[in-house]
């Protein structure tokens, strides 16, 4: 498994990753999800406090034990839940993520958080205070290196300005080309990388591709209508052979950009995780079917989310 390097940390993670939103909470399929991940080179497995309400970070804590020195653990903060209680509220306060730092280590049992992200974000934000938060997290060793999850541009133009971020999760596929109008270079320009969720689009770019467009895309995705959705997955399908798989073909085309760092995929069965390990095997993405899946898609734009 090729690893890259996550901004100006020391951090190297796998091209690909497990996104653990999706585990659920059966303790025992889980841990074989993560076991298998593991064997396969996967390095770094992405998490959050919100998760199941800290019951994913749980699980993700018993899976590595005995295996800590050997995975890059990422999870985030920011969404302010009760255990128990329907619901949470946005509290980016310095106050409630040092506090919540704290369950959130002992949940994973590790005395050390390798990425914590702030799990959003406005400009409204005390972003000063959120930043001064984190750094004071990094010179206690609680956390090695800090990120955001957002899709804002302006947001995520404040953290560059005034915060030392390695990293930035967003939602990056063919069909959601948001990143690439006005993020991808501006992130790369200043050395923070990316780590991409969502590489499948809800599953439109698998081999099931089709399917997921009928139970998933019946209402639109973004700019795309579901006519347009149709369309698009099917001339997709059509570049899948011998050589390659369409999850192999999704997730590289959002690692061929150099800000990438990693693509997060979620799995919630062994057969979903070995569909993405396909990746491994396949031939590498040239520059002309690169640009002939551009062509097939669309540029799109932030428009309400800024």
């Amino acid at each position: 498994m090729q690893k890259r390097q996550v901004g100006s940390s020391d951090l190297f993670i796998s091209e690909i990753s497990l996104g653990c939103m999706s585990l659920g909470t059966d303790e025992k399929k889980a841990q074989t999800i993560i076991d298998k991940a593991l064997d396969a080179g996967i390095n770094y497995l992405d998490t959050a406090d919100l998760y199941d309400q800290g019951v994913n970070e749980s699980i993700v804590g018993k899976a590595v034990k005995g295996k800590r020195e050997n995975v890059i653990i990422g999870t985030k903060v920011g969404n302010r839940f009760e255990v128990g209680k329907e619901g949470w509220h946005w509290d980016p306060s310095k106050k409630y993520i040092k506090e919540e730092v704290k369950d959130s280590l002992r949940r994973l049992h590790t005395d050390y958080i390798d990425l914590y992200q702030l799990h959003g974000g406005t400009l409204e934000d005390p972003i000063d205070e959120t930043i001064e938060a984190f750094e004071e997290l990094k010179q206690e060793g609680l956390i090695r290196y800090y990120g955001i999850s957002s899709i804002r541009p302006n947001v995520i133009r404040e953290f560059i300005k005034k915060s030392n971020i390695v990293s930035v999760m967003m939602q990056y596929s063919l069909f959601d080309r948001r990143p690439e109008e006005e993020v991808l270079d501006l992130l790369h320009e200043n050395n923070i990388s990316v780590l991409a969720r969502g590489p499948l689009a809800k599953g439109m770019l698998s081999k099931k591709g089709l399917a997921q467009v009928e139970t998933k895309g019946r209402d639109g995705y973004l700019d795309y209508e579901y006519e347009e959705l149709k369309t698009s997955t099917a001339a997709f399908l059509h570049f899948v052979n011998e050589e390659r798989t369409p999850n192999a073909i999704a997730l590289q085309y959002v690692l061929k950009h150099p800000a990438l760092a990693s693509a997060v995929f979620g799995a919630s069965s062994i057969n979903q995780l070995e569909e993405n390990l396909t990746y491994l095997n396949s031939k590498p993405l040239d520059d002309n079917l690169y640009n002939q899946l551009k062509k097939m898609t669309k540029p799109i734009k932030y428009n309400k989310h800024r």
